[in-house]
């Protein structure tokens, strides 16, 4: 929920305006003028829970956050803030904080009953930097690894890249297989770059309005007025100048198809259907923009030749979807005639078994209707991964040579774990907490309870926590400096710490240059300058270390701090000067894009697309060459889960590794693509689960460890069709258990027509660690992902396809 800025008043004490309300007949804020609730301090700071990246003014009193507030002069936030704004107070000030570094002294790993007990700092990155130099020294650096997550600082992951590379494993990786790098890994092979391609508010190169200039709006499979309702409100506002057409595909209805002119509800996991049958009704009806495909456009006439003789039409995307026909047509006609048109995508996309193969179609879309490049227009998929690589200065010695790293995705580290394939893992860190988030939980539980060395940080102890040989605290988003979440076209904004950090907690940067420099001093082979040459302690301080970053990398040059303190609005990368306005609309044909083209790599320079061939991509012999391996093309091959009801095309995995082409250095499986799905599983299991956020009230698992977002959403509400609930004796509110092959949960019924009758939606994020829900008498639940089956995943992208399982459903016991 938004909440309105007179809201935001109220509840964080902000002053008024001088009329004091009486006039109106409103209450006067009685804070006005108080000794002990006028704040003495305020700072700029901003949300850590979404994409949408809003600003926060923090008001203190006597070094104690007293009310938190959106930033006014904002125009896309426009003072907004939904209800999580002002949760941030709630991780920092949260008595089940981490305080102090813990280490296990007793206990099976993953015993809630475990027992920890408090070290020092120095001592708990000496027990991690004995444990990694002696695998190192065995031979065995690759069997080390680490998972950054979407909550740290901008710039650990090029901290934790690093200190591997000293160390000569090839295993760190980030959050993107759980969260949504097939977009951009898609977007990256078709355009050049794997990014949000448009943005939000005035474009500061044209002055003109990008994303709110769209007269068409298509979301597939994204839940924007809960997942990133800041934005989606400047959206809707934007449309009631424009009058855009809303459309929202997705197999429930949710709260952003309750402002959509249409909501249409396909099977789970068909999007990939739906967009082949609109690509063929816009290139056999000749709906394409000539102009553009002529000139800029590479493989169109062999699309063309696909799509007719595999005879992907509307009918036939309509039999595998089940949207009719006539409304597949329609839908292609108007996306193809509005101009300009705007596509938005999330995880209801990332989270599919085809999802490379899914968003390289929707890029296709864009590419052949002249609507990349423009402004209004534009493949936005969200929640890509860090906007550009951040440099650092070269190594100075030289390092070990990694070996191929694990398949991407999150299921590869319980496979090495469990099997040694391809090879055995020992020693892992995890900024996440993969007990929830990945698939398969039952698995990744036998897993972590065989790791040799696991090493946790977080800000609790969530259910990863209790698997772990050490405990790191972290800092939650307003105890630092920095930069931080990212909005999600490319725009960062600067925060200044808001408040002291708790306990001994800190940030994520800090952790990693604290544990170089313990490998400094426990390195029996190489000189600690190998380890303190290469992690300054400068950098501890974060603008030292963000100053580092914008000198080595061109692309971000513009990007400093001093500039960014500044600014009401986040800046957009790229920006290589502090005279860049930075890109809103990525391939513009307009100046400041070449520029910022050639600060990416000076081979760009003069492209306008950062293909090979300066053009969009969507057939080359190359492109195609480079794929095939994999068992993928360069033109796109129809295939689902084969747990996605009616028996459709799938895939099997090849039972041996080759080089992945999206991340070269990684190993994946290839796969056979059309093996007939057979439709067995759904003698047992005949409905179709698919997994999301619970609510606007939550973001990841963090907010379930606050008691707004217990209090709000703390019960695990299925949603499930009344006519669906009526043939398994299932009322509103009944507590129920959903099956699938790999094991069952609980949850509880709630009844609504706005999804299909086939499908049932099941909340993720909960656990069984989440204490704060005792307090309103709430249910542990066992997590979501238990039902899904780690097996099926993309084998380019690694993402894990959660957004469809075969599953039952009956009322508990």
């Amino acid at each position: 929920m938004l909440l309105p800025r007179s809201a935001h008043a109220a509840a964080s004490f902000t002053p008024p305006p001088e009329s004091g309300g009486v006039d109106d007949g409103s209450l006067p804020d009685f804070t006005r003028g108080s000794a002990a609730l006028t704040p003495d301090k305020t700072v700029t700071s901003a949300c850590q829970f979404c994409n949408s990246a809003c600003g926060l003014t923090v008001q203190l009193k006597a070094g104690r956050v007293i009310g938190i507030s959106g930033r006014t002069d904002d125009p896309v936030q426009d003072g907004n803030l939904c209800v999580k704004g002002p949760m941030m107070t709630e991780l920092l000030y949260n008595p089940l904080r981490l305080t102090t570094p813990l280490r296990r002294v007793g206990g099976a790993k993953g015993d809630p009953a475990s027992r920890f007990e408090s070290v020092s700092w120095d001592q708990a990155l000496d027990l991690i930097a004995d444990r990694f130099l002696r695998l190192r020294d065995q031979g065995e650096a690759r069997a080390i690894a680490n998972r950054t997550t979407g909550r740290q600082p901008r710039g650990t992951g090029s901290l934790v890249h690093r200190l591997f590379t000293l160390l000569g494993s090839p295993n760190d990786s980030d959050v993107g297989p759980v969260c949504n790098d097939g977009g951009g890994n898609a977007l990256a092979a078709t355009f050049g770059l794997g990014y949000f391609t448009n943005g939000y508010g005035i474009d500061g190169a044209t002055g003109k309005e990008d994303l709110g200039a769209a007269r068409y709006l298509l979301l597939l499979g994204t839940n924007q007025a809960e997942t990133h309702p800041v934005t989606y409100a400047h959206l809707l506002r934007a449309r009631r100048r424009t009058g855009a057409r809303l459309v929202v595909v997705d197999p429930r209805q949710t709260p952003t198809s309750a402002f959509a002119d249409e909501w249409v509800a396909p099977k789970p996991h068909t999007d990939f259907a739906l967009v082949l049958g609109m690509l063929h009704e816009i290139i056999t009806r000749n709906l394409y923009d000539k102009a553009f495909v002529t000139r800029w456009v590479l493989g169109f006439q062999e699309l063309r030749e696909h799509l007719i003789a595999k005879r992907y039409t509307a009918t036939w995307a309509a039999g595998v979807t089940g949207v009719p026909a006539a409304t597949i047509r329609r839908l292609a006609v108007e996306y193809a005639t509005a101009e300009p048109a705007a596509i938005f995508c999330n995880a209801g996309i990332s989270h599919q078994l085809g999802a490379f193969d899914t968003y390289r179609a929707i890029a296709m879309l864009a590419a052949v209707t002249g609507n990349i490049g423009v402004p209004g227009g534009g493949c936005n998929f969200m929640h890509n991964t860090w906007p550009g690589g951040l440099g650092l200065p070269p190594l100075t010695v030289d390092t070990p040579t990694p070996g191929p790293a694990l398949p991407v995705g999150p299921d590869a580290f319980a496979e090495a774990i469990l099997t040694g394939r391809p090879y055995k893992l020992r020693a892992v860190v995890t900024e996440g907490n993969p007990l929830l988030a990945s698939a398969n939980t039952a698995k990744v539980r036998r897993a972590f309870a065989e790791l040799d060395f696991y090493v946790y940080t977080g800000l609790f102890m969530e259910e990863a926590a209790y698997y772990a040989d050490v405990i790191l605290p972290v800092c939650s988003g307003l105890e630092f400096e920095g930069v931080y979440m990212r909005r999600d076209d490319r725009a960062i904004r600067w925060q200044d710490a808001a408040a002291p950090r708790v306990g001994h907690s800190r940030p994520d940067p800090e952790v990693w240059i604290g544990l170089a420099h313990a490998l400094a001093r426990r390195d029996r082979v190489k000189p600690a300058s190998y380890w303190r040459d290469a992690f300054p302690e400068a950098w501890l301080d974060y603008k030292n270390l963000w100053a580092a970053f914008i000198a080595h990398t061109p692309s971000a040059a513009g990007m400093t701090r001093e500039r960014m303190r500044r600014r009401a609005e986040p800046l957009r990368w790229p920006c290589p000067s502090t005279s860049h306005p930075g890109v809103s609309t990525l391939y513009l044909d307009h100046p400041s894009w070449y520029q910022a083209a050639a600060a990416l790599d000076p081979a760009n320079a003069g492209k306008r697309f950062l293909t090979p061939s300066g053009k969009v991509e969507i057939y080359t012999p190359a492109l195609h060459a480079r794929l095939e391996p994999s068992g993928h093309g360069a033109l796109p091959v129809f295939f689902t889960h084969p747990e996605v009801t009616g028996a459709h095309p799938t895939i099997a995995y090849q039972d041996t590794f080759i080089t992945n082409p999206v991340y070269p250095q990684a190993l994946t499986h290839p796969v056979r693509i059309g093996v007939p799905g057979d439709g067995e599983v759904h003698k047992r299991f005949p409905l179709m689960g698919m997994t999301g956020r619970p609510s606007v009230a939550h973001f990841a698992s963090v907010t379930h460890w606050t008691f707004t977002g217990m209090r709000l959403n703390g019960v695990r509400l299925a949603q499930i069709h009344p006519d669906t609930a009526r043939r398994y004796g299932i009322a509103d509110g009944d507590t129920i258990v959903v099956e699938s092959p790999r094991g069952s949960v609980r949850a509880t019924a709630s009844l609504d027509r706005g999804i299909r009758t086939d499908t049932i939606f099941l909340p993720n994020t909960f656990g069984p660690a989440q204490q704060v829900g005792d307090v309103f008498g709430d249910p542990r639940y066992e997590p979501a992902n238990a039902l899904v089956d780690d097996a099926f995943y993309d084998n380019l992208s690694g993402q894990q396809a959660y957004k469809c399982f075969a599953c039952r459903i009956r009322k508990a016991d």
